[in-house]
């Protein structure tokens, strides 16, 4: 499991706000002599959102310390779904195209088809989230801290 540790900000309507309380991401090592720095690259287009929500039920309070749970391996599924299935249909797509286009006109069917290709993952990974069966497999868990005997699955 990864884990995180986060602050609850505050709690409404059964959705708890939370902020990291850890720098996230990479080795650790970003700010020591030979870290590779992989979290400032990531951060070109800006810092990363400061809080999120979650859903969690009424023993969470505003304050509370938590620890997010998510399985090993869920992020690396849901980008290889994500960014694999937008290659895939854009060069499949790409290919139809330019097999279905005639000589003179080959490259604007090739480039046609990739974009529909490009239009079909685009929708497909906005309808996706809202499947029961792929949330069940990224669902996260939210516990308080030092208290891991009683996790909570808050996202299904």
């Amino acid at each position: 499991m990864m884990e995180a540790r986060a602050r609850i900000l505050r709690v409404e309507n059964g959705q708890a706000w939370l902020a990291l309380t850890e720098k996230q991401g990479g080795c650790g090592r970003c700010d020591e002599p030979g870290g590779c720095g992989s979290v400032q690259i990531g951060q070109v287009f800006g810092m990363p959102k400061g809080e999120f929500v979650l859903p969690a039920d009424d023993r969470f309070a505003a304050g509370d310390m938590v620890v997010i749970s998510i399985p090993e391996g869920a992020p690396l599924r849901a980008a290889l779904v994500s960014y694999g299935l937008a290659t895939l249909l854009l060069v499949m797509g790409a290919a139809l195209g330019s097999s279905i286009g005639a000589p003179p006109h080959v490259d604007a069917y090739a480039l046609a088809g990739g974009v529909a290709g490009l239009a079909l993952a685009w929708g497909m990974n906005r309808v996706l989230p809202r499947s029961r069966n792929w949330r069940q497999r990224l669902h996260m868990e939210l516990a308080p801290e030092g208290d891991c005997s009683r996790r909570l699955r808050v996202l299904r």
